[in-house]
């Protein structure tokens, strides 16, 4: 099996895992704020399936009525889907679980890293656990802390070094900032955790007070 075959795999397990988690949310946790600044579970939700259902012509054309925008077209695309029921939410994702998708210049890890960053984004906030398995998040931790991701998410971490208490893994150097490895990769995704989610003298820097 080919690395991309492999990472495929990966994906789709990763995805079914995560359906079961939200087949089994309640009515009300849809509207729960999530780590995405502004965006409920229902947003998120809409936006994790976007790229796996859009076909290139519809992706062009929504960003040229965003013109160019990347972030402005998510924002309004996420925001109109979220209007639909959550059966609709629901299926939309559950019927894209073997999609293959690769974002632009991120290639299937970039695919891996959308997915759990954005499973996070929700199962955080609700206190849920999230069943990544480790190779999966290893790779995602691998994708998060590439020149070109850190670059885009213009984090500061100077004289920190992040040391995962649950995997074997670290980065950076300085003051030691611990957590679970979850939590580490969405320092790295510029989220701001629940108070106690990491420990460390800079720890205030990466949540909420």
């Amino acid at each position: 099996m080919s690395a991309d075959s492999h990472t495929m795999v990966n994906i789709a397990a990763e995805r079914r895992a995560f359906t079961k988690i939200l087949e089994a949310l309640p009515q009300q946790a849809w509207n729960t704020p999530s780590l995405c600044t502004g965006w409920r579970v229902r947003e998120v939700v809409a936006h994790m399936a976007m790229p796996l259902r859009f076909s290139t012509p519809r992706f062009i054309g929504e960003m040229l009525r965003s013109r160019g925008n990347f972030a402005r077209m998510a924002d309004r695309v996420a925001r109109h889907d979220a209007q639909e029921p959550v059966s609709t939410l629901l299926h939309r994702w559950r019927a894209n679980e073997d999609t293959l998708w690769k974002p632009p210049g991120g290639g299937l890890q970039g695919a891996l890293t959308h997915d759990i960053v954005h499973g996070l984004d929700i199962t955080i906030p609700l206190g849920l656990k999230h069943p990544v398995g480790d190779a999966s998040l290893l790779t995602v931790l691998d994708h998060a802390t590439s020149p070109l991701s850190r670059k885009h998410f213009r984090l500061d971490l100077a004289g920190v070094r992040l040391e995962a208490t649950d995997l074997d893994w670290a980065f950076g150097a300085g003051e030691p900032l611990r957590g679970a490895a979850h939590h580490l990769l969405m320092v790295l995704m510029d989220r701001r955790l629940p108070n106690g989610a990491v420990a460390g003298g800079a720890a205030a820097r990466f949540t909420t007070t």
